[in-house]
């Protein structure tokens, strides 16, 4: 064998990234689910407390950088491990982060705060395709979040995967507006959040192959959504929704693409006239009101709003994971064609959502389409 052609028996062949994710809705393979241990209460930056109702912004700042009581934790967590036990038995791989300490404090040069907790992998990393971005996140104690994903991150890089990190924010007092306060239903929109710089969490996108769809809130601004745009070029399109939300923060409470042509929009924050053109031709599909919550301490201590019960997680076009809880939405789905899987994750509200806000879908089968005209 000549010295050329022993040189190519030996290199390696091209790599094959571990990272494929176009949609929501495509067959699951592999999903990062989120962490409790070390969790912490978040800190009382107007940030954080803007989305909260004011009695509980009050407790905020009383209980900010405190770990969580311990009945809070062991009930998510049995929740939380059933659920893995349930994704793994379909069989998906299931990866975890490293454990963190939310308490532990950090700064730059401008703030300092307490760290949070890595529960949610949804809200700081974005998969488009074969690449990972780390999102510039506006929450000041979820500003290292993505360190505890580093030895997954470094593992799907050396694999293949493409691996981003959106500019790293400097928070200062000029990215939000002194004078915030919640517009009425009556008033004109506005945001806490100025143009300073760019900012944006990932739960404020969903994808529908080369069409995304982003919600404008009080962590992700216009100049993140044009970051966003310009770094995934011509090759893919966002749709800006409109949401009648008076606190806005993560759209996937808001509109969720469950298959191709099919989309779960809330009618309390959606105007359906006013979806994007490309949607027109789709399914849309109006979430029932979710079933009341009875328990006292699961409604004084939970992070999101009512509207958790569209917090799906798509196994693939027909399954579709959903709170037992919310008896209406799983009768709903199953009218709709699919085929709900009932578990438990209610008490995950108060570290910040459910199915969809708890998982990051790193691998799904299938390539890259585009869904709408």
């Amino acid at each position: 064998m000549g010295t050329d052609a022993a040189t190519a028996a030996a290199a390696p062949g091209p790599l094959v990234s571990p990272v494929n994710s176009h949609n929501e809705w495509d067959p699951l393979e592999e999903v990062i689910v989120g962490r409790l241990d070390g969790a912490a209460f978040p800190s009382d930056h107007p940030v954080v407390t803007c989305n909260v109702p004011r009695w509980a912004g009050r407790v905020q700042g009383v209980v900010s950088g405190f770990s969580y009581p311990r009945m809070l934790v062991e009930r998510a967590q049995r929740e939380l491990d059933q659920f893995i036990v349930l994704l793994q038995s379909l069989g998906v791989t299931v990866t975890r982060p490293d454990a963190v300490d939310g308490r532990k404090r950090f700064g730059t040069p401008e703030w300092t705060s307490r760290g949070f907790c890595n529960a949610c992998p949804r809200d700081s990393l974005l998969v488009v395709g074969d690449e990972i971005i780390e999102t510039p996140m506006a929450w000041p104690c979820r500003y290292f979040e993505t360190h505890s994903y580093r030895t997954l991150l470094k593992d799907y890089f050396r694999r293949g995967a493409r691996w981003t990190a959106a500019p790293k924010p400097q928070l200062s007092e000029a990215l939000y507006r002194p004078d915030y306060r919640t517009p009425a239903a009556d008033e004109p929109m506005r945001y806490l959040l100025t143009e300073f710089e760019p900012v944006f969490d990932a739960a404020d996108f969903v994808r529908a192959g080369r069409d995304l769809f982003v919600l404008r809130s009080n962590v992700t601004n216009g100049m993140g959504i044009e970051w966003m745009r310009r770094h995934l070029g011509p090759g893919y399109r966002i749709h800006e929704i409109e949401s009648r939300c008076r606190t806005p923060m993560h759209i996937d409470t808001t509109l969720m693409p469950l298959a191709p042509g099919k989309v779960l929009v809330n009618p309390e924050y959606i105007d359906v006239d006013q979806l994007p053109d490309v949607l027109k031709s789709w399914d849309v599909l109006l979430a029932p009101e979710p079933d009341p919550i009875d328990e006292r301490l699961l409604k004084l201590t939970s992070m999101c709003g009512k509207w958790l019960s569209m917090n799906l997680l798509m196994i693939d076009e027909k399954r579709v994971i959903a709170d037992r809880h919310h008896t209406d939405t799983l009768r709903a789905l199953e009218r709709w064609g699919f085929e709900p899987i009932p578990c438990d994750l209610l008490h995950y509200a108060p570290f910040g959502g459910s199915f969809h806000c708890a998982t990051l879908d790193v691998r799904r089968r299938g390539g890259l389409e585009s869904y709408v005209d």
